[in-house]
């Protein structure tokens, strides 16, 4: 068995009347019959079974098909037969050389494996001429062995304009074969190009080594290659939808959103991308519900964005087109029945299954009800084919996206219907995410412009302006605020803090906190006194809430609070802060004026006290009150920002306005992360010829003294009309100070924006309104104050209380 198995080829001469006339050595080892056995027979009597028509002269074309032998101890030998004729001289005819090969001998194996393998194989000349190729690569080539033999790659396969097709370029593979030939170093790859002849871009994995005679010399160069198309494009979907995880969804903005869609799928898989939604969603607001569609309604929506392979047409953000979709229409009847629709160009091959191109076969072709659908319409449009995908999240229908082909004419597959979809719905969850957040942050914004003053009153004590620009696109509103609050005796108080956080808690934590302001600031409190009630405040704030409440903690907790004081009489300001920056101030000639105070504690903290700082200040001085906001930044640290705005700030600015403007564009970068408030004063000192004072006798006889003063001044400034109430609000409230108060006791006139009486002693006990009965003898004095005045107040100083009233002039 071991000779059967490895025996030679037999060779045996056969002449005209087919009788063996000769046997080799090799005929007995495959067969077993000896010369003296086999010479003289019939050369068909060693075949099992009849002999083919013709043989063995028919045996003479090349490799045949297998005959079986007969084996002397009776058993069959599976072997090929090859005759070539046997000519003497003047080339008569003397019959044929029949040569037999075992079918299973390993050279005739290896030529019928090599030449039917699927791969594509093929044998090079350091010139790169082909040697050799198998039938796999002349069907890539679409050329035959004979046709390439001796010839140069190139003469075969001239090389395609890349300019003019991209997708034929084979160039990596020749330079690869040029480089394995000189280097004799074996390499690999993988190309992508579409074949001459072909519609579809195959992905081909190479691999390509040197062939080395008996010296170690580079002789040829063989490879061979396999279409790997279907392999290589699931990878690259992959690829694709890794790409939409990072690419997709990066900012909360709407448009942004539906331009990254469009963008990641071009060109890599489609040449047009159109993005389509509806205006409530463009808003922010609920998409409107597919059951509101009527049959035969057009649907309007608008063009989000729409990316090309062509040319650049992405919109910017904000920037929409409207767009109908006819009823009937593919983009309408996606929306109304929440399937996605592939339209093709192309017909179905023979058999009703449709044509794929070399390596896609092997990529899933299993449509779901409905897909592929004809549309020879879309090439009257300039496209092969095309992909409508409902655009939907959380189950709301926001849109309609279309994936189109222009010039490439590879038919979409299932995959690509399901890459489609994959990429949309990624999409679809971030619009929806953006359009909710869109919302929210409308609402936060509205909620805190309303909570914000909508305009700054005109103060005689100081020219004000303000900045608020809340954090760019897919930041959330902050809780920065400001506020300009007027105090008696022409004095005005100056406000900035910052909720920490963003969103709706932080807008309602900063209303609260202003709200609070306000009326602490009514009450005329010192400023180190306002914040520490302030501070009181947030912590019952906190206390109040229960365990788990899903506000707990409170927005205010950690805020900020800066509060000025402005007096234009003494040009002094007094200021105490809970955590935030202290202001900047400009002197008129430019120089930084120091504020040399410690901020306290954040607010919320609770136990730890506020300090109140004082300082006289040139009139015509600059104040900048600001948020962090406004100096802090990812580029800066708030050191480097507060000294970038101390150089910003123009004092000479004639402008507060246009100086708020100069400051914001200055200070913050494009790409902010964070709200900025900016507040801007300019201080005015008082005429001291609109101030007057009289120290007061605790007398009653100096009542009628007191008028005389007051009404002579008013006079005097040209104030006659308000003589008279003058007169009757000096008189209580002098008189008060004398029964009631505590020497020393002063009055004073302020004439501002209104007359103003003051009237200060050294008691601590503040009046306060009440009813007066029908015989009461007193009791009637503040009432007729306030009902003459146009307000009127207490405020407790460090030597006692100042009862003041103040007259619209007229």
């Amino acid at each position: 068995m071991v000779g059967k198995q490895d025996a030679p080829t037999a060779v045996a001469v056969v002449d005209l009347d087919g009788m063996v006339s000769g046997w080799s050595e090799g005929g007995r080892l495959l067969l077993g019959w000896t010369a003296h056995d086999a010479v003289g027979r019939p050369v068909t009597d060693l075949l099992v079974t009849p002999p083919p028509p013709g043989f063995p002269e028919g045996r003479g074309a090349g490799p045949t098909q297998s005959v079986a032998l007969r084996h002397r101890d009776g058993s069959a030998v599976d072997a090929v037969v090859t005759a070539q004729p046997l000519s003497g001289p003047a080339g008569r005819a003397l019959g044929h050389v029949v040569t037999f090969q075992r079918w299973g001998r390993r050279p005739v194996i290896a030529d019928r494996a090599f030449e039917q393998c699927p791969f594509a194989l093929g044998v090079y000349d350091p010139e790169l001429r082909f040697q050799w190729i198998n039938a796999s690569s002349g069907r890539v080539i679409a050329h035959t062995e004979e046709q390439v033999l001796g010839k140069k790659y190139r003469e075969v396969l001239p090389e395609f304009d890349r300019t003019l097709f991209p997708e034929r370029d084979d160039k990596p593979y020749t330079d690869k074969l040029s480089e394995v030939a000189r280097t004799g170093e074996p390499a690999r790859l993988i190309t992508v190009f579409r074949p001459s002849g072909s519609d579809y871009a195959n992905a081909w994995a190479t691999s390509i080594w040197p062939v080395r005679d008996g010296e170690g010399r580079v002789r040829a160069v063989a490879n061979w290659g396999f279409d790997m198309s279907a392999e290589y494009w699931a990878r690259q979907r992959l690829l694709m939808l890794n790409e939409a995880s990072g690419g997709i969804g990066r900012t909360l903005d709407v448009t942004g959103t539906a331009q990254e869609l469009a963008r990641t799928p071009v060109p890599g898989f489609v040449d047009l991308v159109s993005v389509d939604l509806f205006d409530e969603v463009l808003r922010g607001e609920e998409p409107p519900s597919v059951s509101a569609f009527t049959p035969g309604e057009t649907i309007e929506v608008s063009r989000a964005a729409e990316h090309s392979a062509r040319e650049d047409t992405d919109r910017a953000p904000g920037r929409t087109m409207p767009v109908s979709h006819a009823p009937g229409s593919v983009a309408a009847r996606c929306m109304a029945t929440g399937r996605s629709t592939v339209e093709l160009v192309a017909a179905p091959g023979q058999g009703g299954e449709w044509a794929f191109g070399p390596g896609l076969a092997a990529d899933p072709a299993h449509w779901p009800p409905g897909n592929p659908v004809v549309d020879e319409s879309l090439a009257a449009v300039g496209l092969t084919g095309r992909i409508t995908v409902p655009l939907r999240a959380r189950g709301a229908l926001l849109g309609v996206v279309a994936f189109c082909r222009l010039e490439r004419p590879e038919a979409f597959t299932a995959d690509d219907l399901i890459l489609a979809e994959e990429l949309t719905a990624k999409a679809a969850v971030a619009i929806d995410n953006a359009r909710r957040y869109s919302r929210e942050r409308t609402t936060a914004l509205a909620l805190q412009r309303s909570l914000l003053p909508q305009s700054l009153s005109n103060q005689e004590s100081v020219d004000v302006a303000s900045r608020y620009l809340p954090g760019g696109t897919g930041t959330e509103v902050g809780g920065d605020w400001f506020d300009v609050v007027p105090l008696s005796g022409a004095r005005v108080a100056l406000v900035v803090g910052d909720v920490v956080g963003h969103g709706l808690h932080a807008s309602a934590g900063m209303g609260r906190l202003r709200t609070a302001v306000r009326t602490l600031a009514d009450v005329d409190l010192p400023p180190d006194e306002l914040l520490t009630h302030l501070d009181d405040l947030v912590l019952h704030l906190a206390s109040d809430l229960k365990p788990g409440d899903q506000f707990q903690p409170t927005s205010e907790s950690g805020a900020t609070c800066l509060y000025t004081v402005y007096d234009p009489v003494s040009r002094r300001l007094t200021l105490a802060s809970a955590g935030h920056p202290l202001p900047l101030i400009i002197s008129p000639d430019g120089t930084r004026t120091p504020v040399a105070a410690q901020p306290g504690p954040p607010l919320g903290i609770g136990g730890l006290p506020f300090e109140a700082t004082e300082l006289e200040l040139p009139e015509g001085s600059l104040l900048a009150l600001f948020t962090d906001g406004l100096v802090q930044s990812r580029e800066r640290d708030v050191d480097e920002g507060i000294a970038e705005l101390q150089r910003v700030l123009d004092c000479s600015a004639t402008s507060l306005e246009a100086l708020c403007d100069t400051v914001m564009d200055a200070m913050l970068p494009e790409r902010r992360t964070d709200d900025a408030a900016l507040l801007l004063a300019r201080t005015h000192a008082l005429d001291p010829r609109h101030v007057a004072d009289w120290d007061i006798e605790p007398d009653p006889a100096q009542v009628p003294r007191a008028r005389k003063f007051a009404v002579d001044q008013v006079d005097a400034w040209g104030l006659e009309e308000a003589s008279f109430v003058t007169e009757l609000v000096v008189s209580e409230l002098v008189t008060n100070a004398i029964r009631y108060g505590e020497p020393p006791i002063r009055l004073r006139l302020i004439r501002d924006g209104s007359l103003i009486c003051e009237v200060s002693d050294a008691s601590n006990t503040a009046p306060h309104l009440r009813r007066a009965r029908a015989f009461d003898e007193g009791g009637r004095g503040l009432l007729l104050v306030a009902q003459l005045t146009q307000g009127w107040g207490t405020r407790h100083t460090t030597n006692g209380k100042t009862i003041w009233c103040a007259q619209a002039l007229p």
